[in-house]
């Protein structure tokens, strides 16, 4: 592998972007390619899949085979609210391959009895944030109902291009929310991405049930993301 190429796919890892060295079978040749790229010889397609399942493999086209290492950082969950659903979640988001991490000012409800084994971080998220910043790789849920606490990680999460931003809350609840992210300069396109009411409609009621629909809504959100948008 040339040291440029090298350079750059160990810069692309620090930055937490998702890459993809293509090495040509015939010739030894390596290239990179980042979402949204396209390579000649390599059908978009192939890109796109590896990109979404982050597995590596073996493509062959015409008499070409090329092996694709694909690099994508481990996706992670943000949640703002140290509640019941955040719990569930806790317990869930690791057998599905999340990080997780939860933020709360709140200290009667960021204790470690309450969630053993967590990250977890009784401050707030505007401060947090600050030394541990959202990514495209970053799922954001915001659940305390409370807008002091999660107005900001939301419009952080926005304006950061977070591949999911889902946040609890009725309709109602929302409309005002709206209003108060189009005052925080957040466009009509960034608020739309909101899952809100959060989660896959799936009937949940109980804190278990809605930690699933989210999980799953996140989940959707990863597999099925716009490769190269906002890239």
């Amino acid at each position: 592998m040339r040291i440029e190429i090298l350079k750059q796919l160990n810069e692309a890892k620090r930055a937490r972007r998702a890459v993809i060295l293509v090495t040509d079978i015939s010739n030894g040749e390596d290239r990179l390619a980042f979402e949204g790229d396209t390579l000649p010889g390599l059908p978009a397609e192939a890109l796109t899949k590896a990109f979404l399942t982050g597995k590596s493999g073996l493509v062959e086209l015409d008499g070409w085979s090329f092996f694709l290492n694909v690099h994508v950082p481990p996706p992670k969950i943000v949640v703002i609210g140290a509640v019941h659903i955040s719990q569930a979640l806790a317990v869930m988001a690791p057998a599905a391959g999340f990080d997780l991490e939860i933020i709360d000012p709140r200290t009667a409800f960021a204790t470690p009895e309450r969630f053993a084994g967590v990250t977890l971080t009784a401050d707030w998220p505007e401060d947090v944030l600050k030394h541990r910043p959202l990514d495209a790789f970053t799922a954001l849920v915001a659940v305390t109902h409370d807008p002091k606490i999660d107005d900001y990680p939301l419009v952080s999460a926005l304006k950061t291009g977070c591949f999911y931003v889902g946040a609890l809350g009725s309709r109602k609840t929302h409309a005002k929310r709206i209003d108060r992210l189009k005052e925080a300069g957040c466009s009509d396109a960034q608020i739309a991405r909101i899952s809100a009411p959060i989660g896959l409609d799936i009937g949940a009621s109980s804190p278990g049930e809605i930690a699933v629909s989210i999980l799953a809504d996140i989940i959707q959100a990863l597999r099925k993301r716009p490769i190269g948008a906002g890239a």
